[in-house]
């Protein structure tokens, strides 16, 4: 088996670190005990500033518009803009990794880490956000609502895409540089939020899994919930198994999901369960 997976998924079967990025998550957390007392700054905070000097200029109304959301969050998010400021403290804002709490979170379970799990993950695990660029997991950051995907005009051109991706791409790729044998990036988060990478400007392998759910017998097809929780649960599994290895991706068993190789390609694990 384990020479199959090494075919299956070209290259050598030892991969040394592995960097691992998710999407960030618009439900928040700021109530919840925190897990741990650690915390770090984040490193793109000159940027996020920039942004938010376009983002405070915006009203209500405009949010409301850009953001396709409710007045009620549209004045909440405006808000949020105004108090933003640095530098941040304890009080006004908690490490990135408990502070989302949407399904890729809930399959995550930071709350269950250990004070090891968190420095290991500080090393391995990578948040992309639309205001923040890439965040570590213990980076602070205050509360927002900026989706990668908005069309927010800028210095650099007209989307966030365009503010981004060059820094995103040199900052995972020094990630990347930074650790021993970290040649390879686990891609588990969604399409709008890696389109902010360049991955030919990585240096890096990219292996990119996938989760299919069978309902009834039917076929299996991605789900978008099931899909989120998947990437976060994978995600745990690799930063507290330490995983550094083809097999032990293919290993992953979370949630009932299993590896399928009929239905895997080079790069592509695809990981189905039926309910």
């Amino acid at each position: 088996m384990a020479v199959l997976l090494g075919n299956l998924v070209s290259g050598p079967p030892k991969l040394g670190s592995v960097l691992i990025v998710v999407s960030p998550a618009k439900s928040l957390d700021y109530e919840s005990p925190l897990a741990t007392k650690k915390a770090s700054e984040p490193r793109m905070l000159d940027e996020s500033a920039q942004l938010v000097d376009v983002m405070v200029k915006k009203s209500p109304a405009d949010l409301q518009q850009l953001m396709h959301i409710s007045p009620a969050l549209a004045e909440l998010n405006f808000d949020r803009f105004q108090d933003w400021q640095v530098p941040f403290t304890k009080e006004t804002a908690r490490p990135a990794v408990l502070a989302f709490s949407g399904d890729v979170y809930l399959g995550l379970e930071a709350g269950t880490f250990s004070e090891r799990d968190f420095t290991h993950a500080q090393k391995v695990f990578r948040i992309l956000s639309g205001l923040y660029g890439v965040l570590r997991p213990l980076d602070l950051m205050m509360p927002y609502r900026l989706e990668m995907g908005s069309k927010v005009k800028n210095d650099r051109g007209n989307d966030l895409y365009s503010f981004w991706r060059d820094d995103v791409t040199k900052t995972l790729a020094a990630d990347i540089e930074a650790s021993p044998g970290a040649n390879v990036l686990i891609n588990l988060a969604s399409n709008e939020y890696f389109g902010a990478v360049d991955p030919e400007g990585l240096g890096a392998r990219i292996i990119s899994p996938v989760f299919l759910d069978s309902k009834d017998g039917g076929p299996h097809k991605i789900v978008s919930f099931f899909a989120k929780k998947a990437r976060g649960s994978m995600s745990q599994y690799l930063i507290k198994n330490r995983i550094t290895t083809i097999k032990g991706i293919t290993d992953f068993d979370g949630m009932g999901y299993a590896y399928d190789p009929s239905q895997s390609t080079a790069d592509r694990p695809v990981f189905t369960r039926s309910y």
